[in-house]
């Protein structure tokens, strides 16, 4: 058995006897009910994730950022050229991008995950070489990945998960590179939630009109193309390996019962497709951010999730997300450590 089926075969509902518990909790703590609004909300998802009440703190925290390269960029999708890849990874691996600055903020451990970069990179700390091919096949004219390769890279997600786990991990950070990914992802959710392709297609890098243009009539191409396939096809037609990666990250973390916070729009393609897959492991999901790009609000709402944080970021690597940690860990700590009106010696309303 692949380590992607297995997770899906181990997946089990949320503790709803232990999410009772922290809603009853809430409303003894000292304060008017709700008046903590999505905090409680996290709270009470945080105890049935772990099956207790008041839940543990999810800590310590690990964040994969999933790289691999996209063939679409020959069409011209975005300035960037293909290198900026690997170089991304090497700044990563040297802990000098935004997502390590934040980690270090949140006390949360970076690794970085090369399934489909276009090159071979040499060995890096903190690097785990998982690679299914050197990047995709153009989206635009045909399949981007062999249905064999996508179940590979689900698997390479899944097995990062479940090694993180099993070294202590409490909490899993989505995180994600690769210039062209946010052509294969407003295509994915496109096709994945039957918005019109065209709304689900955004600015990405900051790519001007006509090349906004040109990238809509891709998306719509593609998916076009993958209407009424299984959700596994279209993760192969469409790609990317990255994406894939996500969701047998999210899979696996949500099997081993620990939440999962979700970055922007690439992350949420990829939560889409687990969705599709294995819908339980949404309920273990946490939305960390609202990403500036179209296709992530779409998702969201297909989702039926409500981001902790909405700043206007689009920069992916799973930013949004682990600046979220803090809140998602508060969450448990006022179901952990605050008082209750009994407690506080607080008169209750009548």
């Amino acid at each position: 058995m692949t380590a992607f089926q297995e997770a899906v075969d181990s997946l089990t509902p949320l503790d709803a006897a232990a999410g009772a518990e922290a809603v009853a909790l809430h409303d003894r703590l000292a304060k008017p009910r709700g008046a903590l609004g999505g905090l409680e909300t996290v709270g009470i998802q945080l105890a049935g994730i772990a099956g207790a009440c008041p839940p543990p703190v999810p800590e310590p925290v690990v964040v994969a950022v999933f790289a691999g390269d996209h063939g679409v960029l020959v069409e011209g999708v975005t300035p960037w050229p293909q290198e900026v890849t690997a170089q991304m990874v090497a700044a990563f691996c040297a802990g000098g991008a935004a997502v390590n600055v934040l980690a270090r903020h949140a006390g949360a451990e970076v690794v970085v995950v090369d399934v489909g970069v276009a090159c071979d990179l040499p060995p890096a700390p903190g690097l785990l070489q998982r690679k299914v091919r050197h990047g995709t096949a153009n989206l635009l004219w045909g399949r981007a990945m062999s249905v064999d390769e996508a179940r590979q890279a689900l698997d390479a997600g899944a097995d990062v998960a479940r090694d993180a786990v099993a070294g202590g991990a409490r909490c899993l950070v989505t995180g994600d590179m690769g210039i062209g990914n946010t052509t294969a992802s407003a295509a994915l959710i496109a096709a994945l939630t039957g918005r019109p392709p065209a709304d689900m297609t955004g600015r990405g890098t900051g790519i001007d009109d006509a090349t906004l243009v040109r990238k809509m009539l891709i998306v719509e191409a593609a998916a076009g193309r993958v209407r009424d396939m299984d959700p596994l096809r279209v993760l192969a037609e469409i790609g990317g390996l990255e994406i894939a990666a996500l969701a047998g990250f999210i899979v696996a973390g949500a099997a081993a019962r620990v939440p999962v916070v979700v970055d922007g729009v690439i992350a949420l393609a990829g939560l889409l497709v687990a969705a599709a897959l294995a819908p339980t492991c949404v309920d273990y999901c946490i939305a960390g951010h609202r990403s500036t790009e179209p296709g992530a609000t779409a998702a969201l709402e297909h989702l039926g999730l409500e981001p902790l944080l909405d700043l206007g970021m689009r920069l992916g690597e799973g930013t949004g997300a682990v600046l979220a940690v803090p809140v998602v860990q508060a969450a448990a700590k006022i179901l952990r450590e605050m008082a209750t009106l009994d407690g506080a010696g607080v008169t209750s309303k009548e």
